[in-house]
Order: structure tokens, then sequence, then C-alpha cells
């Protein structure tokens, strides 16, 4: 299968990549803020490790926020 550039995609492939890029930055940020702000002691595991994690595809930030907080 040949690579696709993204001259090759049409309007609404364009669009849909450019909304889960969004989504996925805007997840990011607000993961890396909400890191940055808590206490470590409100951190289940070390913050350097879920700082890096968080950079993984929609899994990091949802992991983050599902499992990586404490209430």
């Amino acid at each position: 299968m040949a690579s696709r550039h993204w001259s090759d995609l049409s309007d609404r492939e364009k669009t849909a990549v450019l909304i889960a890029a969004s989504v996925q930055i805007s997840l990011a940020v607000t993961a890396w803020i909400d890191l940055a702000r808590r206490p470590a002691e409100q951190v289940r595991g070390p913050k350097p490790a879920w700082a890096a994690a968080i950079a993984v595809n929609f899994v990091g930030p949802i992991s983050y926020f599902a499992f990586g907080r404490r209430r």
C-alpha cells in the first residue's frame, strides 16, 4: 500500500484528521497542566512517568485522568 500525502486526502478526510489532532492536543495539554499543578501525593506513581505516558496518543491522557489521579 502506497503512502498517502496530505494533498491526496479528500476535504472530509482532512477535516477528520484536523479534528482528531486538535482533540489529541487538547487532551494532552489539559493532562499536562493538571499533572503540573497537582501535588505529587495526589498522583498515583511518579509524575515524570505520567508526563511521558501522556504523550502517547489518546491512551496516555485518558489513562492519566482515569487511573493516575487520586481523589
